[in-house]
């Protein structure tokens, strides 16, 4: 006789568990995965094997793990923001509803964004650049790693905020887009403080604001949007563990309790910081799943008043 509900919870884990990094390995949700996949062998005392399903935007090893048995054994290492993005973007072609299909174990941390600009664009603040776009209306465009990404959402939202007429240069990662940044190819945007760290510190990008609700350490002297004079320009690319939805709650909480003290671990957050990782303060299993849902929320209406599609 098969085994459900408690009582799977009560054996859980007597096997390897699957967990799924929906990207390419070597980016900041495989690496951030591999970390927890560490640890968690060593919590639950059973093996934690990663397994890269990349493709359609995280969309693929999304769904596998969506349509995976609820019992614990195949988790997701979720890009929450990207993964909520995509929830619009693809509506209708996405074959998961990422709110009721899954249940969020633990938000693990996030990435804060900071908004650069091109040396020669005349601002030192967020201000100035709002100012100078004003001031040459369609003669200034910004770039961005994806229709769905977190940089082209925060841009949107400046680009919304201050009524501004600029345009989106849509690239295949981030890399190029850093790389035309420099050269003058677009005047600002908004990326992750790794992708940008060493072009700050070598005077090649000037950065505006952190778009998080504290200063960046790597970036004491950088403001905050909110302290720039722009309380509702909060961006971070934020990462979590889910699981399909039905999963015992029990499992789910034991999940949540591993993570959370894995976190609590110096030499963790030390390899977490490294990626530019801002750990998360414990949440309930509850409380996180309500943080995915208002991701989606909030990211539905930025895209709905950018008018953005997916194929930009």
């Amino acid at each position: 006789m098969a085994l459900s509900g408690p009582a799977v919870a009560a054996a859980w884990p007597d096997k390897v568990i699957t967990m799924i990094v929906p990207f390419s390995p070597g980016g900041a949700t495989d690496i951030i995965g591999r970390i927890l996949a560490a640890e968690l062998t060593m919590g639950l005392g059973k093996q934690v094997i990663v397994e890269n399903r990349a493709g359609a935007g995280g969309n693929l090893g999304a769904q596998v793990v969506a349509k995976a048995s609820p019992d614990g054994y195949t988790i997701l290492m979720g890009a929450m923001t990207s993964h909520s993005t995509i929830a619009t973007l693809e509506k209708g072609k996405v074959r998961y509803d990422l709110v009721k299909d899954f249940q969020t174990a633990a938000v693990v941390g996030s990435v804060p964004l900071v908004f650069v600009a091109n040396t020669a664009v005349p601002a030192k603040s967020l201000k100035e650049l709002v100012a100078y776009i004003q001031a040459n209306p369609g003669k200034v465009s910004f770039g961005s790693s994806g229709a769905g990404a977190p940089q082209r959402m925060a841009s949107e939202m400046l680009k919304l905020q201050g009524k501004l007429a600029t345009e989106n240069i849509p690239y295949r990662g981030s890399g190029p887009a850093v790389t035309d940044l420099i050269a003058g190819q677009l005047q600002f945007m908004a990326e992750t403080v790794p992708a940008v760290l060493q072009f700050i510190k070598g005077g090649k990008l000037t950065p505006l604001a952190v778009a998080a609700a504290t200063r960046d350490p790597n970036l004491p002297d950088v403001p905050t949007t909110a302290e720039a004079g722009f309380p509702n320009l909060e961006v971070t690319s934020t990462f979590g563990v889910l699981v399909p939805a039905g999963t015992p709650a029990d499992v789910v909480s034991r999940l949540n309790a591993e993570i959370y003290k894995a976190l609590r671990k110096p030499e963790v957050l030390a390899q977490l910081a490294q990626q530019g990782v801002v750990a998360q303060a414990p949440l309930t299993p509850a409380a996180a799943q309500e943080r995915l849902k208002g991701e989606v929320t909030k990211w539905a209406k930025v895209i709905a008043a950018a008018n953005i599609k997916a194929d930009e």
